[in-house]
């Protein structure tokens, strides 16, 4: 499962730093659409718990200008004048019967005066909205006994049903199919109950679609910017990675990158482009110093090969002659090594089942035992050259240690097999991994014949991975050592 989920995951610098962006950013843009539309709650529930406390307010306002005045005529005198001192200060006409826009008020239900609670037993209670009423009523100088606040339909209430049976205006509204929001306040003195009703006003169409649209909107733009943003900080630096992997298999040829994206990005890759600069010199220099000694030792080498020629003795003559060849063998081994990647021969299509064959009857016609089934045909991009002494130093390695060498090619899902088994000793477990180092040999003393200068499998190995391949080295089950080149396909 876990495997699973981390294939699924970005490798790329680029894809995971979006990734973490991505989720940052929805997650925040989601608390902040949740934070918006609670919001908007709020908001909605203050204007309705502010126009229940303002019909309480001016219900009480009517009952005590009521208490003021016990002649009806009075009243109705005193509310015009306070209708027309509003009306003045509006900017509408002075007086109700001046000529002028004339403003219909809209009708809506009434407050409620009772004895009891008329909605004691409905409902639960919105213990939210009283307090919130509670407050309100306070800040207006309202003191009130128990407020109880609850939410029904219209038609579940007889008050409201009574009242649009009677009043037209309230039926053309349709009163009767909406949400109301009421509540009954207790008068302070205990005298009875006032009971004020609000209409919830009808959420818009498609409900928090607009919002989820804004938040998906914004949150697109972000993510857009961010990777314009990024793409442009990791595509030098991919670049850079490309051409670093390009140099160490080609570090003779030198590509100056073109310094882009952020200024830490430009300083990284000048640096790189002087380091590719200083190293490929570095090299070149190798080169002429190798050639140089390879030169100078050689000629002494072969000159000191004709001399010999005058030394009577013909068994010391055999083995001045044979140092002389393993000089000049470990020479030719270290110069080789030296060289790999440097100014070799290109790539080409090669079929490895010939390949192996011609190099098994090489050791064939020098009557050593070594063998080679019915190898499939595998055709793989590589240095012929190269790869022919890779697998010589193998064989030659299995045939001297293990006596035999049994060459086989095989081919998996994601690489192709070089083989070569013997039925030597092996190699003790602990030692496997410091045979591939230079200079180092199986057979402890300087006998070519025995052991060689311990170059052979250092040479196949760097062989192999010039080719973007490892060199593998493992006891058998069975007894014996196998040796094996893993090529990419």
């Amino acid at each position: 499962m876990i495997r699973s989920v981390k294939r699924l995951l970005p490798s790329s610098l680029l894809g995971q730093v979006m990734l973490v962006l991505v989720i940052g950013l929805l997650v925040a843009q989601s608390i902040s659409a949740v934070l918006l539309y609670r919001a908007s709650e709020q908001r909605r529930e203050a204007a309705l718990v502010s126009g229940l406390a303002l019909q309480v307010v001016n219900a009480l306002d009517r009952e005590e200008l009521r208490g003021r005045f016990s002649d009806q005529s009075d009243l109705r005198a005193q509310l015009r004048d306070t209708a027309s001192q509003a009306r003045r200060r509006a900017g509408m006409p002075g007086r109700l019967g001046d000529r002028g826009p004339r403003l219909r008020r809209r009708r809506g239900v009434p407050i409620q005066r009772s004895a009891e609670n008329p909605i004691i037993a409905d409902g639960r209670r919105l213990e939210r909205f009283e307090a919130s009423l509670r407050e309100l009523l306070v800040e207006q100088g309202v003191a009130a006994g128990d407020i109880h606040v609850t939410r029904r339909r219209a038609d579940d209430d007889p008050f409201v049903v009574a009242l649009v049976a009677e009043e037209p205006e309230l039926r053309a509204a349709r009163w009767q199919d909406r949400i109301v929001l009421t509540a009954a306040i207790e008068r302070e003195d205990a005298s009875g109950w006032l009971t004020a009703r609000l209409p919830e006003p009808r959420r818009p169409a498609g409900g928090p679609t607009p919002l989820i649209l804004q938040t998906l909107m914004i949150f697109a733009v972000l993510v857009l910017m961010l990777y314009l943003v990024l793409r442009r900080i990791t595509r030098p630096l991919a670049l850079l990675t490309e051409r670093v992997s390009d140099f160490s298999r080609q570090p003779d040829r030198v590509v100056r990158l073109e310094e882009s994206g952020p200024a830490d990005t430009r300083r990284l890759i000048a640096a790189h482009n002087a380091m590719e600069a200083r190293i490929a010199a570095l090299l070149d220099e190798k080169d002429v110093m190798l050639g140089a000694i390879g030169h100078d030792l050689k000629t002494p080498l072969a000159a000191l090969r004709v001399r010999i020629e005058s030394v009577p003795d013909d068994m010391q003559r055999e083995r001045m002659a044979a140092s002389i060849e393993d000089i000049t063998r470990t020479l030719d081994d270290i110069l080789s090594l030296a060289r790999i990647g440097r100014n070799g021969p290109a790539a080409e299509a090669i079929d490895l089942s010939a390949l192996a064959i011609g190099v098994v009857e090489e050791f064939e016609d020098l009557g050593q035992p070594v063998t080679i089934g019915d190898p499939p045909r595998l055709v793989a991009s590589v240095q012929e050259t190269w790869l022919k002494r890779a697998l010589r130093n193998l064989i030659a390695n299995a045939v001297r240690y293990g006596k035999t060498a049994e060459v086989s090619l095989l081919e998996t899902e994601d690489a192709i097999l070089l083989r070569v088994d013997d039925t030597g000793p092996g190699i003790p477990e602990d030692q496997i991994a410091d045979m591939l180092e230079p200079f180092t040999r199986g057979e402890a003393s300087r006998n070519r014949a025995t052991g060689g200068a311990g170059l052979g499998l250092t040479l196949a190995r760097a062989i192999v991975e010039q080719h973007g391949g490892t060199l593998v080295l493992e006891n058998r089950n069975e007894g014996g050592l196998r040796a094996e080149i893993r090529l990419p396909r």
